[in-house]
């Protein structure tokens, strides 16, 4: 079982980190005082395999002393499985902004003369708990998408820790584009096969057909180019924290042309390091 404490400044994204490790997987309980935690966390481990990653959002509204959270922790050490602690904070400056532009109430704030005051309150109160962090993740400069991609560095799974997964399918326009591409790219500019007797009831799967696409210089270019842009593109995607990405390439039917581009650039997509899945969405459509 593995237990992840998420606590931090107010304000300092343990909102949005709780719901992209929800995504991640964990089961999420949001301001569980520390007196609850190891019941809780024993009640986990007698849940046949259902909480075996489980988040606990901690901060100062649940807090009356840090010590009973410093036994739990140590108790929760020793016992079989993994417990850490995360940290979320942010300068003094980016909260009171965040706030401000929310409008959300400080938690601090009834018991202080000013927002600021509240902040710089809170930061000083939650210093011991930051030190007993085994990470430490610092908002200020981070994007959403970066915040998410941090997380999935240090809590993803094998197969999300590998990086962003990359969809290639074949389609044909005459049904339509893929609503879900984030890429769309056009070969019927390229010499159609459907135009050569053997091949018109033949797909871009099978070698005949791959080879006539294939044997025209122009094919060879285009497709050089597109390896070109995805080896520049695909590490800035993954960089800014996107995690799947569907590339499209049509023809007019989807059987040839498209196909046999796609096969192509799947292939190269693999090699370059990204789990890939590769369909033909029209491959077999309209006889």
């Amino acid at each position: 079982m593995e237990i992840l404490i998420i606590s931090g400044l107010s304000g300092g994204g343990k909102s949005k980190t709780a719901s992209f490790l929800e995504d991640m997987g964990f089961y999420i309980v949001d301001n569980m005082p520390a007196a609850m935690i190891l019941k809780f966390a024993e009640f986990c481990a007698g849940g046949n395999g259902r909480y075996d990653r489980v988040a606990l959002v901690y901060d100062v509204r649940t807090a009356s002393s840090f010590t009973e959270l410093f036994e739990v922790l140590d108790k929760l050490k020793a016992m079989e499985g993994v417990c850490r602690m995360l940290f979320l904070e942010a300068s003094p400056e980016s909260i009171i902004k965040r706030y401000k532009e929310t409008r959300r109430r400080h938690p601090l704030r009834a018991g202080t003369d000013s927002l600021e005051a509240a902040v710089r309150q809170e930061r000083e109160m939650m210093q011991p708990v930051r030190d007993r962090a085994d990470f430490v993740i610092d908002t200020t400069r981070l994007s959403t998408a970066q915040l998410r991609g941090e997380l999935l560095r240090l809590f993803g799974d094998a197969e999300e820790r590998g990086g962003m997964s990359v969809n290639v399918t074949s389609f044909g326009f005459k049904y339509g584009l893929p609503l879900e591409a984030d890429l769309v790219f056009d070969v019927r500019f390229m010499p159609n096969p459907f135009y050569i007797e053997e091949l018109r009831h033949q797909t871009g799967l099978d070698q005949a057909v791959s080879d006539y696409v294939f044997s025209f210089q122009q094919t060879q270019d285009y497709l050089k180019r597109l390896k070109d842009l995805l080896a520049f593109s695909l590490p800035l995607y993954a960089e800014e924290g996107k995690t799947g990405l569907v590339i499209a390439v049509g023809c007019t039917g989807g059987h040839h042309r498209s196909v046999a581009v796609t096969h192509a650039l799947a292939e190269f997509i693999r090699q370059q390091g990204y789990p890939v899945t590769e369909n033909h969405r029209d491959m077999n459509r309209g006889g």
